[in-house]
């Protein structure tokens, strides 16, 4: 177990919280989501302590996302998007028109939700012509492969399915959807970073923790499992990535030592 003293001393809470937000997906993945929503989300992500790295929404909401952080001056900012989500059971053809579309109308990074059930009954082949596909049309922009850790459970699945994402192309490994009831988990992200590891792919493939990080100290240990592996340098938007839309007010409070509120709203 890497224990989380080997982030220390930088892993302070509020020191986590500030490379936290430079390393977030500030996310909104609602079933409702209108304009307004996405257009708050872009503006949300200009913090005063710096700004996230993307902002994450649904495809349909892609052009709008571009046109609001050009906007407001803030086009390094990334948008991404899903695809395959959140089920990961669509047809091969219709997953790469949906990303083809999400391309064109100028999404920097695709998120992709790989058929866990076929892999998980044993069957690889879905998975892996989905992610070479993706990659395919992505080219130079990131392909992030969501492989729903907490789906598969066990760490063997968790390692085969990593080891399936990196070997077809993928640029970082993700968690979760944050659709299910078992999300990041810090024992998902060390058999996912362990994954990166083993194929040596740490120069070219990242690790995207989603879903149940919800405060600056879990931040904080998450950080601690990468640095531990790969080095603090290693912990860079082109890397590291945190998938949340409540974190984000919770490391601000953390950053300008307010007592964090609670996802409820409870303290």
């Amino acid at each position: 177990m890497i224990p989380v003293t080997a982030f220390a001393p930088a892993c302070a809470a509020t020191e986590a919280a500030s490379r936290a937000i430079r390393l977030m997906d500030l996310t909104s993945l609602n079933d409702d989501d209108h304009d307004a929503r996405i257009i708050a989300l872009c503006h949300q992500a200009q913090t005063p302590v710096g700004n996230t790295a993307a902002v994450c929404i649904y495809p349909r909401f892609v052009g709008l996302a571009r046109l609001t952080l050009v906007a407001q001056g803030t086009p390094e900012i990334k948008v991404a998007t899903v695809v395959n989500f959140p089920h990961g059971d669509d047809e091969l053809a219709s997953v790469l028109a949906e990303t083809r579309v999400a391309l064109l109308d100028g999404a920097d990074e695709i998120d992709l939700v790989i058929p866990w059930r076929a892999l998980k009954a044993g069957d690889e082949a879905p998975a892996r012509a989905l992610v070479r596909g993706c990659k395919a049309l992505c080219g130079p922009r990131l392909l992030k492969v969501i492989i729903e850790s907490g789906e598969l459970q066990e760490p063997a699945l968790i390692r085969a399915a990593s080891l399936l994402a990196i070997e077809e192309g993928a640029d970082f490994i993700k968690t979760s959807t944050g659709k299910v009831p078992v999300n990041a988990t810090p024992a998902a992200c060390r058999t996912m970073l362990a994954a990166i590891a083993e194929c040596g792919a740490q120069h070219r493939v990242g690790f995207k923790a989603a879903g149940g990080v919800r405060s600056a100290q879990e931040a904080g240990e998450y950080l601690a499992m990468a640095a531990a592996l790969f080095g603090d340098e290693w912990l860079v938007a082109d890397r590291f990535r945190f998938g949340a839309s409540s974190l984000l007010g919770q490391l601000l409070a953390t950053i300008e030592g307010k007592k964090p509120v609670a996802a409820d709203g409870s303290y």
